[in-house]
């Protein structure tokens, strides 16, 4: 539940202030790893590091492309490190499909939905630059760590 807990204070501190500290996703890898090591973990430390590894590399693509920020791939990372390999692939496919959901409720919010799914398309047929999801201009961005946070606790209220 400490994965859970802290997933929803980034989720908060990135709604607030469109960041998610260094200094709570480094203090949750750390408690993650630590209690793996204590054996206090659901997981050990072997499979908490890969948990962490595993995590970070499942959004890296998402932050080179610039869907999401640094922030969001610490803090799966992070929560990886409670998880283990399996609950942090289960939370990223949660995270994705939360996101997508919280994507098209912003821009219909925003009166924007048609033009997402327009671009959205193009984007996925190569029609378009990744560049442009992150132009101001467009109104496009918005806080995704509410998104692993759903995406987090799925996973461990799932296993």
């Amino acid at each position: 539940m400490a994965a859970v807990a802290a997933s929803l204070a980034a989720a908060g501190v990135d709604l607030r202030t469109r960041r998610v500290p260094n200094a709570l996703t480094l203090g949750m890898a750390v408690a993650g790893l630590g209690a793996a090591a204590a054996g206090l973990g659901r997981v050990g430390l072997a499979a908490s590091l890969a948990g962490c590894l595993i995590g970070a590399l499942l959004m890296l693509p998402g932050h080179v492309f610039g869907a999401t920020g640094g922030g969001d791939v610490k803090l799966l990372a992070a929560a990886g490190s409670f998880l283990g390999p399996a609950s942090t692939v289960t939370a990223f496919l949660v995270t994705a499909i939360a996101g997508g959901l919280i994507a098209l409720a912003v821009a219909a919010h925003r009166g924007r939905l048609a033009r997402t799914i327009q671009a959205t398309s193009s984007l996925v047929a190569g029609r378009t630059r990744a560049a442009e999801i992150e132009d101001p201009a467009s109104d496009n961005r918005f806080a995704y760590a509410p998104a692993i946070a759903i995406g987090v606790a799925v996973a461990v209220l799932g296993s």
